[in-house]
């Protein structure tokens, strides 16, 4: 059976800026040294789909470096990561108007694949799944469509795209986004008290169907459109996956995700060999502890820690630290290089965290020059706050990509 793999890397990504500012959402990094488009491309390969195509439209230039440094498969084994980005055609001169909207205008690159099956995964979620046992439910089930779904409690379910479904797990009734409503109590799952079946955006479709359902009508997005749609006409089945899984779509889900991975035993771990995240190779030095107490962190490849503590935190590729600071609770991302020999930046100040500094709930993008004596803290801000040096983004405060702090500074 021939399955082809679709990514949709999303839209503008406006909820996580300023980490989208210079780039796409599926090329934020996360882990220190992955990206989040690392995590459904590796569950393809995982899963035994070798065919896969990126869907992107935003700042997409990082996202396509990453692609080309990291998949490229061996010519016997076969293979491909292609990426799609949209394009003015005679049949259509703007962008991409959603997700159906994406995958209608990219079926001509994949048809001649003739797929029996395609699957569509978002590319901003944290997650580690078996999508071959996705297919075979789908098979088993005799589906058209199948929708992977999640159990979420009533809070959650709010703003969910949620299910119904039959005893036999064939989907009945589909609401986006419910709310605090008597239709959401209607939609409770028949599988614990106040659970209710969230769509995770993962869906397996027939391939006939999927042109049938895209080209039939003009509809933009498949939460909202086609999936209800299909409901009524044809077999459409949930797969219920009652596993770790988190949508990266604000500044508070990244932090806390990113720092979740810094527990003893996360809920989701890169230390599965079973099921590797694969990621670009950067054959970077191991890192160095010239001094620092250390706990409740993710070290990067590359790094060089001279301070006095870092507590529960993310500390990325090629992150420089220096003597006396202090980091708590927060994400330093670190650097596309080393700096080598006399420092050339203008200001005067290197790249990394200075010396004495003090940085505490924030995000700190990549190739940010932290000068001595700085102290970033969201504390006694207001949110959704944007200045030259940093933004407040749900309680946290993020450095953007290349900004430089003078020392002294009080943030």
């Amino acid at each position: 059976m021939k399955v082809v793999g679709l990514i949709l890397g999303g839209g503008a990504g406006t909820r996580l800026q300023p980490l989208t500012a210079e780039r796409s959402k599926p090329a934020v990094p996360i882990a220190g040294k992955y990206r989040l488009v690392d995590i459904p491309i590796s569950n393809c390969i995982n899963s035994g789909i070798r065919d896969i195509f990126l869907l992107t439209q935003f700042n997409s230039v990082s996202l396509h470096h990453h692609i080309g440094s990291v998949y490229q498969f061996d010519q016997f084994n076969g293979g491909h990561v292609r990426i799609l980005a949209a394009e003015q055609t005679p049949d259509s001169a703007g962008w991409f108007q959603g997700t159906a909207d994406a995958v209608r205008r990219s079926v001509r690159y994949f048809k001649d694949k003739s797929p029996d099956l395609v699957v569509i995964l978002s590319g901003d979620q944290l997650y580690r799944m078996d999508l071959q046992a996705v297919i075979d439910s789908h098979i088993k089930n005799g589906a058209e469509l199948t929708v992977s779904t999640k159990p979420v409690p009533r809070d959650q379910a709010e703003s969910l795209g949620i299910m119904q479904i039959n005893p036999e797990g064939r989907i009945t009734k589909f609401s986006e986004k419910p709310g605090d409503t008597e239709l959401l109590d209607s939609l409770r799952a028949p599988i614990g008290d106040n659970t209710y079946l969230a769509s995770m955006g993962i869906y397996v479709f027939n391939y006939d169907v999927l042109k049938t359902l895209l080209c039939n009508n003009d509809e933009s997005d498949f939460g909202k459109h086609i999936i209800p749609g299909a409901i009524e006409n044809h077999k459409v089945y949930s797969y219920i996956f009652d596993d770790y899984w988190e949508d990266i779509g604000t500044i508070r889900s990244f932090w806390a995700a990113n720092l979740a991975l810094t527990d003893p035993l996360p809920q989701f771990s890169f230390y599965d060999m079973s099921a590797v995240i694969y990621t670009r190779m950067r054959y970077l030095p191991p890192s160095k502890i010239n001094q620092c107490r250390l706990s409740r962190c993710l070290l990067s490849d590359g790094c060089i820690i001279s301070g006095e503590h870092i507590d529960h935190a993310v500390i990325g590729l090629r992150a420089l630290v220096g003597e006396g600071s202090i980091v708590e609770d927060s994400i330093i991302m670190g650097a596309d290089h080393y700096e080598h020999g006399a420092v050339k930046d203008p200001s005067g100040i290197p790249l990394g965290i200075g010396k004495n500094c003090v940085i505490k709930n924030a995000i700190v993008d990549k190739g940010v020059r932290i000068g001595d004596g700085v102290v970033i803290s969201p504390e006694g801000k207001p949110d959704n706050v944007e200045s030259e040096l940093f933004w407040m983004r749900d309680g946290i405060i993020v450095i953007p990509k290349g900004t430089v702090i003078p020392s002294g500074t009080v943030l």
